[in-house]
């Protein structure tokens, strides 16, 4: 589907429509769906219960991955022709980071299992912070390894087109685009560190757990075209967001207690908890308030 999207959809940059990037999230959508209903076949209801589950946390922390990456589109002023490229190999490079770190955390859990609590306890704050602090500011530049790159590759004054690096005056010169690629895989890095460990709070099973990563990572792309123009519009998913990731903290905390969440719950808990952050975003927008 990636060779596809690159190779025939997408081959050359073009600004994607509200129309396309519509169509997109929903083909994405429909893949999961249809990949969730060939789990209840085949591995029963609970893997399918997992699967379902995991997507929807990831899915909706990508929201707030979204929303990163285009202050640091608007950072770098990237014209909107180039960005799905970017997001393409960033989320080609996500799936290959996550597939390592999700192999290295439940390996890391079957050893000890106490890490879940650590895992549980990082969650609950990493939610509290989300919710109390709306503001999120970029600062690339302060970035040790956006720095580290500045320093060991030369970098040309502008954009060459789409491309990532140039060959110029007998010497390979990388583009601002590249160093925007640099930052878009390690906010996905960051924001990795949270989700990968709120989906442990729903299965152990690395099957799931990637595969639950790689359907919201693939409808990442759409999303940020759908939700890009909208930024300011859904003004309480952040803190639903937030909420999100306390539940799931809590839920890997009770895990083994009389208190534990059944998954179903958290589905639908979850599902519940964004809807609610939508609706009340659409009922008292941003334009009601007065400064």
């Amino acid at each position: 589907m990636l060779a596809l999207d690159l190779g025939v959809f997408h081959r050359r940059s073009h600004t994607v429509s509200l129309r396309e990037a519509l169509g997109w999230t929903s083909a994405w959508a429909t893949l999961a769906l249809l990949f969730g209903a060939g789990l209840w076949r085949l591995a029963g209801p609970e893997k399918a219960v997992e699967f379902l589950t995991g997507y929807l946390i990831e899915l909706s922390l990508s929201a707030d991955n979204v929303f990163v990456i285009a202050l640091l589109f608007t950072y770098f002023a990237v014209p909107t022709s180039f960005q799905h490229k970017v997001l393409f190999w960033g989320v080609l490079g996500a799936v290959v980071m996550r597939l390592v770190m999700i192999l290295l955390g439940t390996a890391l859990v079957h050893e000890a299992a106490w890490v879940l609590y650590v895992f549980g306890g990082l969650l609950v704050v990493a939610g509290a912070r989300m919710v109390s602090n709306r503001v999120e500011e970029v600062h690339p530049e302060r970035n040790p390894i956006v720095r580290l790159f500045r320093r060991l590759m030369p970098v040309t004054p502008g954009f060459r087109e789409d491309r990532f690096v140039v060959r110029e005056a007998g010497r390979w010169l990388a583009t601002p685009l590249l160093i925007v690629l640099v930052c878009v895989e390690v906010t996905d890095l960051a924001f990795a560190i949270d989700s990968i460990p709120a989906v442990f709070s729903v299965t152990l099973d690395p099957f799931i757990v990637f595969t639950s990563n790689v359907f919201a990572l693939l409808g990442l792309r759409s999303l940020y075209f759908l939700l890009a123009r909208a930024v300011n519009a859904f003004r309480y998913l952040k803190p639903a967001l937030g909420v999100v990731l306390v539940f799931a903290g809590a839920k890997l905390l009770l895990a083994q207690t009389p208190w534990k969440i059944d998954n179903l719950v958290a589905l639908g808990a979850v599902a519940a908890t964004l809807a609610a952050s939508v609706l009340a975003s659409l009922l008292h927008p941003v334009r009601d308030e007065v400064a």
